[in-house]
């Protein structure tokens, strides 16, 4: 078989077989190119909300096709982003009031980070620092590798990257050691914004902390004039149970971040949402306090047209109905493996379900990761474990059926691959 010329993503080459071919999805499967039928338990990279190709989004992309294609955004507007922007405003923490568009969630955390530093350069005000919290990940581009954890991922980019200051991950417990970090980081007058994602830590490995925490950050980057900036990318459209994790803390941030789930998965779009006083930070007659920043495909019209039917499955179908029942099976699901000494740290918040196989070495470059993957695909299920972290991110449409087939597979990958059967 010849190799293909493409280079895949987060992919050792060296070490992976060729890629099989995926020649259709539906529902909560992918179709490979000799008919196996492998269940998305992970949504495609937690993109895939309702369910792959539902029927009301493809058809807003086809008619939106026999009337646009990519329109510059700089000069002209159109009604799918206006139509877009109206309904993100009314779903979103109340108080946001500006959207921009952008194509990812990496840039729309980029425009995040430029419109809070903007917004005190404009008013005149020196603040440089960036507050982040180990173990994020933010994206790959430039600003948000910065923003993220250091490691393996970005030694090689080392150069390019800014500083930052961390807060520790809120452990159960050690709540407070990190409020009273950020608290300190604070005192210096020089700390711009706090980025965060809210309540789970996705690629740091699933690590989720309560929403006591969000809302104690919250009130200390209030208390000395800083920002909020919510990373929502993979957390908002229901994967924590809620629309937005925000509203488990009863917060609304000064930016929001959201991409992935946008347009129910289908096709790539980001926003960054933020308060008036950030828009009207950059609102001048003088043309230097210009918000500079621009995609050529900024604001696409077919994506947001599929954007705007996701929206409009939220209004008519029972969505959240479909998430508390995930939910639900995920908990009982997840009851079996509580006291089995083979996994630790087994947790849940929403849609999300993670545990951690007990081995000696851990983290996202553990061995058992690949080997898990491989048992997992071989079970026609597309599982990626972060290195021993295992978790389940399946579309809403999932079955009762469907996931417990997902959790009997990780009960016996689990054995083979400690060595137990």
């Amino acid at each position: 078989m010849n190799r293909s010329t493409i280079w895949h993503p987060f992919t050792q080459h060296a070490l992976e077989p060729p890629m099989r071919r995926i020649v259709s999805t539906e529902g909560a499967y992918l179709f490979d190119e000799d008919g196996k039928r492998i269940l998305d338990a992970i949504s495609s990279w937690w993109v895939i909300t309702h369910g792959h190709r539902h029927p009301a989004i493809m058809e807003a992309i086809r008619t939106a096709t026999e009337t646009y294609d990519q329109i510059i955004f700089a000069e002209f507007s159109h009604g799918p982003a206006e139509k877009l922007a109206k309904g993100l405003i009314e779903v979103a923490p109340a108080g946001l009031r500006h959207v921009f568009y952008s194509d990812s969630g990496s840039t729309s955390v980029e425009v995040a980070l430029k419109m809070a530093l903007g917004y005190f350069h404009n008013w005149g005000e020196f603040r440089d620092r960036i507050v982040v919290m180990e173990h994020g990940y933010h994206g790959d581009t430039i600003g948000t590798m910065s923003t993220g954890e250091r490691g393996v991922f970005n030694a090689a980019y080392e150069p390019l990257l800014f500083g930052v200051d961390r807060l520790a991950f809120p452990e159960a417990g050690q709540e407070q050691r990190t409020l009273d970090r950020f608290e300190t980081f604070c005192r210096s007058g020089r700390v711009a914004a706090l980025l965060i994602e809210p309540l789970v830590l996705g690629a740091g490995g699933m690590k989720m902390y309560g929403a006591g925490v969000l809302a104690g950050l919250k009130e200390i980057t209030e208390r000395h004039g800083s920002l909020l900036i919510a990373d929502e990318v993979m957390t908002g459209w229901g994967r924590t149970g809620t629309m937005f994790a925000c509203e488990q803390s009863n917060i609304t941030p000064d930016i929001l971040c959201t991409s992935k789930g946008l347009t129910g998965g289908a096709l790539p779009l980001a926003a960054t949402l933020c308060t008036g006083a950030i828009f009207d930070a950059h609102l001048s007659t003088d043309r230097r306090k210009t918000f500079f920043h621009s995609s050529s495909y900024t604001a696409n019209p077919i994506a947001c047209a599929a954007a705007v039917a996701n929206l409009e499955i939220w209004r008519s179908e029972p969505v959240l109905e479909r998430i508390e029942n995930l939910a639900g099976l995920h908990r009982q699901n997840l009851e079996r493996f509580h006291g089995d000494r083979r996994f630790a740290a087994i947790r849940q918040i929403g849609t999300i379900a993670a545990l951690e196989l007990a081995v000696p070495a851990g983290g996202y470059l553990a061995e058992v990761g690949p080997r898990m993957r491989q048992l997992f695909r071989e079970r026609a299920l597309l599982i990626r474990p972060l290195g021993n972290v295992i978790y389940l991110m399946p579309p809403y449409c999932v079955t009762a059926e469907e996931l417990g087939c997902a959790y009997d597979a990780i009960d016996e990958v689990a054995s083979i691959v400690l060595g137990k059967v």
